[in-house]
């Protein structure tokens, strides 16, 4: 936990996707301080037709690139959260030459009661976690 939720426009190639991934849990594990094995990531790809994801006003421009990330997580600061937004664009554009203009990062907070990771039980209620 958290667990990242990627929306793509298909075409990348695997190893891009890795590279992605691999950055983002990077990126992850420094921000929020989560055990490098704590990896929970699902990759969407959709035709270019099923993936309108427009500047809200700013004047952003999107390319084919754009990335929508959906983060969900227990409750994290707004100091965490925003140097998770910049740490991550940084590192997307450098390693895999997505432009910060391409990504787009949502969260959705629940809390301890709304996880189960398996056998039917609320882990951090039971304190195995």
């Amino acid at each position: 936990m958290p667990l990242l939720c990627f929306d793509l426009i298909q075409g990348r190639s695997e190893n891009q996707i890795k590279k992605i991934l691999d950055v983002t849990h990077e990126v992850l594990v420094k921000s929020f301080n989560v055990p490098e094995r704590d990896r929970y990531q699902i990759v969407r790809e959709h035709a270019p037709s099923r993936m309108i994801v427009e500047d809200t006003g700013l004047g952003i421009v999107r390319t084919p690139n754009v990335l929508v990330l959906q983060v969900t997580t227990r409750p994290r600061s707004r100091v965490m959260k925003q140097a998770f937004y910049r740490s991550l664009v940084e590192k997307l554009e450098a390693v895999c030459g997505i432009a910060p203009s391409d990504v787009l990062v949502t969260f959705v907070t629940n809390t301890d009661e709304d996880w189960s990771f398996g056998f039917g039980r609320a882990q951090f209620l039971t304190g195995e976690l």
